[in-house]
């Protein structure tokens, strides 16, 4: 290294650095930088790839992460830019002025019972006068913040550089940039950039390199919108801390360069040069001190673990590094494997793909919709992962420090969306950092119960943060949503029923459902006009006026009173519990009323307007997420009327739900149509969804329609292709999982199944359906046949052993 190490302290923008422990490390590893062979480029099939570079951060920029950490990637020529994220980032809560939980800053004695005594006597409550009597203005609420920008400056970089491309490999979680300088790629030397975000290490990180010896000269420097932040560098790393002018979180994030060959040179404006090195290569990590602890939600300073993070990364090396991070990312990602015929027009990029489809030219279809549900999966990955908060309405990704919605986590749909697709593609593992801050919500959400309803439990209203904001504001028509917890409950829950440990029910989901349980028994009032318990005040999400007994409010608390009361039986415990669930089951008033046409009505009053085409569904919610409302019942006949009424429009997140709602009715067909509507109407080119603005629950939610379109489970029967659309004549789907802790794998041809394979995670009896006839089932596992019992309808009954697969032959 022929640099000089200096300091420097530079307000307003994101750099600086601490110095290695051995000085000579960068150096020492940087023989590990040699670039990668072109033999390890994937298939387009599973690749988002463009002809030039990002312009706009929405719409073309590509997303890599690692959970904690995200980067979007733009590929600009002379000046690349990636635009990163550490998901712990926020504004609000302790040390804001003024925060407060969003409980009520004095008791309202009477302020519920009116609200409440009010709808008895009228029937219904008007959503400004209930926001008047239960909201406040949000104090301190926060915002999710970007990090800021990594750029990368290249001097002399060619204005129109030959043969460019920019990609995103979804199986090995990488993204690269390609081009040539030169009249002609024959001509001139070819450049790669290759970037990706590390969960095993912790880090963001990339390289650049050149066909051609000494040709690699940048400049990095770190850029932030934090008023306040400082920058160091030395050694090659540049370190920048800072402190949020708002609550005084301390934030802080390291970049190291590594070079092979040519110098490497500290700059007095906190960047870091590079000249004439055969490739150059870096590491980054970010944090804050913030920690999921109520009430203060501080922690240790961040220096230390991002010092370490970043050192032990780079004495990795750059190849064991990325070999780690793909083989990570593979073990989740590989998992799953769908065929539904689709082949990869050749020369198309993603976006032009996209094009077509939305213009009904035919080809690459099916390679789009399969890129779609492969790309909701890498983002579950990159946006979740054990040891970081959950997804939020923009996964971990967010580019403004005024996001929309301020990219929180909205609990009457859109944080509970964002999972749906974690068990049934076979990702369980991402679904701890909701688990973990569900679990985090309780202690706060207690205090909430207390302060605003007087009772037992814990609640979370209609929107939250990382700093346990469980009460109120004062938005009439979505701010009073106390059904939250129960339907964040559900998914504590649908872990258990999908891995059937019991060790999780006992000591996370239980636990968290009891009291949630808990707060509803001491919340529910009867209902003058029949006796019945109902929810009061109740709200259908941002639609309507308050009245009491809405049809989502009663499907989510029936939902979990009785999943409530089945964990304690699984448990064996909590008697005079379980007795006090089954009496308040009894008399609940069940919120699935068919209508004067033929509607599963919203509200308890038949109120519904048949041409009303409003873009919440949500008392369709005893259809799915949840799994009252089975096929061929009378309720599901009346799910369809309302469905069919409200119409194939929306958002992007309610396109996506209807996907859902038409596959649990075994319409594939129809649950085709809603997707084909998601990708041609609410679908970026780099194929984000789009609320709009961004929002990646509609990613996630169309990924979970896929899936349900191809299995289902939730009434205790594995269902075989319960809504294939004729669009998907043939293929086959590897890796889904079922509820029982089962493994699924299905091949088809013209529209029926003809062999499937099951891996069974327990002992126990698993009932099947969609082969017509007798079958035949062979134990790969023992190398045997087995016999099961025909009980018709296409349904069979097998018994299962833990740890062997099952193949499933058709007639």
């Amino acid at each position: 290294m022929n640099g000089v190490s200096r300091r420097t302290a530079v307000k307003s923008v994101l750099g600086g650095g601490a110095a290695l422990a051995a000085g000579g490390l960068a150096q020492a590893s940087a023989t590990a930088g040699a670039a990668s062979p072109e033999a390890r480029k994937p298939s387009d099939e599973s690749t988002l790839w463009y002809d030039r570079p990002a312009a706009d951060w929405e719409t073309e920029a590509l997303p890599v992460g690692n959970g904690a950490l995200g980067a979007m990637v733009f590929g600009t020529v002379a000046s690349e830019r990636l635009q990163f994220n550490e998901k712990t980032l926020w504004t609000g809560g302790p040390g804001s002025a003024g925060y407060d939980h969003g409980d009520w800053h004095e008791p309202r004695p009477g302020a519920l019972t009116g609200i409440q005594d009010a709808i008895d006597a009228d029937g219904k409550a008007d959503p400004e006068k209930v926001a008047a009597a239960l909201g406040q203005p949000k104090t301190g609420y926060g915002a999710y913040q970007t990090f800021g920008d990594l750029r990368i400056d290249v001097p002399g970089a060619p204005g129109e550089p030959t043969g460019y491309r920019r990609e995103l490999s979804l199986g090995e979680a990488l993204s690269r940039v390609t081009y040539t300088d030169g009249a002609t790629a024959e001509g001139g030397t070819t450049y790669r950039r290759e970037f990706f975000a590390s969960h095993p290490a912790g880090v963001l990180a990339g390289r650049l390199t050149a066909d051609d010896s000494g040709r690699i000269s940048c400049t990095f420097r770190l850029t932030s919108p934090h008023e306040g932040t400082s920058t160091e560098t030395e050694g090659g790393r540049i370190t920048a801390r800072g402190t949020l002018r708002d609550n005084g979180l301390r934030h802080e994030a390291q970049l190291q360069v590594v070079t092979e060959g040519g110098t490497r040179t500290d700059g007095d404006d906190g960047s870091v040069t590079v000249r004439d090195a055969d490739s150059a290569w870096f590491v980054l990590a970010a944090g804050t001190d913030y920690a999921d602890t109520f009430p203060d939600y501080r922690g240790e300073d961040p220096h230390p673990r991002l010092t370490a993070a970043v050192t032990d990364a780079v004495r990795q090396g750059y190849e064991p590094l990325r070999a780690a991070h793909v083989a990570d990312h593979r073990a989740l990602f590989d998992r799953v494997r769908l065929d539904i015929g689709q082949s990869v027009p050749d020369d198309v990029p993603t976006d032009a793909l996209l094009k077509r489809y939305t213009g009904g030219e035919g080809p690459g279809e099916r390679a789009l919709e399969a890129l779609y549900f492969a790309y909701g999966r890498y983002l579950l990955i990159a946006s979740s992962r054990p040891g970081s908060l959950p997804a939020n309405l923009q996964g971990v990704w967010n580019h403004s420090t005024e996001p929309p919605w301020s990219a929180d986590y909205h609990t009457n749909i859109n944080l509970q969306m964002n999972y749906w697709p974690a068990h049934a593609t076979n990702l369980a593992e991402t679904a701890e950092p909701l688990h973990r801050y569900i679990t985090a919500l309780r202690a706060p959400g207690r205090r909430s119960a207390e302060k605003l309803f007087g009772s037992r439990g814990w609640v979370v209203h209609n929107e939250t943060t990382p700093y346990g904001f469980t009460g109120v504001h004062d938005w009439p028509t979505a701010f009073w949503f106390p059904e939250a917890a129960a339907w964040l409950c559900r998914h504590l829950y649908e872990h258990y029923l999908f891995t059937r440990d019991s060790g999780f029910l006992r000591t996370t989901a239980y636990p968290a459902m009891k009291e949630a349980a808990e707060f509803w028994l001491d919340n529910l009032r009867t209902d003058p006009r029949d006796g019945l318990l109902v929810v009061t005040p109740s709200y259908s999400p941002e639609h309507g006026d308050f009245t009491a007994g809405t049809a989502m409010s009663q499907q989510i608390v029936h939902d979990l009173l009785s999943s409530t009361l089945a964990a304690a039986r699984a448990l064996d415990t909590d008697g005079g519990l379980r007795r006090e669930l089954r009496g308040t089951l009894d008399k609940l008033d069940p919120g699935l009323r068919v209508g004067s046409w033929g509607q599963l009505q919203e509200w308890k009053a038949d109120l519904d307007d048949p041409k009303d085409d409003h873009r919440h569904v949500s008392h369709l919610y005893a259809l799915h997420p949840a799994a009252r409302i089975e096929h061929g019942s009378e309720e599901a006949a009346a799910a369809k009327v309302s469905l069919t009424a409200r119409g194939d429009g929306g958002t992007g997140w309610s396109k996506a739900w209807k996907v859902n709602f038409w596959a649990r009715l075994r319409d594939g067909d129809h649950a085709h149509t809603l997707l084909r509507q998601l990708l041609k109407e609410s679908t970026l080119p780099n194929l984000w969804d789009t609320h709009p603005p961004f929002q990646i629950d509609g990613n996630f939610g169309g990924t979970s329609g896929i899936a349900e379109m191809l299995l289902q489970s939730q009434h205790g029967t594995v269902d075989l292709l319960p809504a294939l659309p004729a669009a998907w004549p043939e293929g086959s789907v590897r890796g889904l999982r079922a509820r029982r802790d089962l493994i699924v794998g299905v091949d088809w041809q013209d529209g029926a199944p003809r062999t499937a394979t099951l891996r069974a995670g327990r002992d126990g009896t698993l009932r099947v359906r969609c082969f017509p006839g007798a079958v035949s089932v062979r134990d790969r596992t023992a190398r045997r046949t087995v016999r099961v019992r025909d009980e018709g309808g296409g349904t069979f009954v097998l018994t299962a052993l833990a740890g062997h697969t099952y193949t499933v032959s058709a007639p």
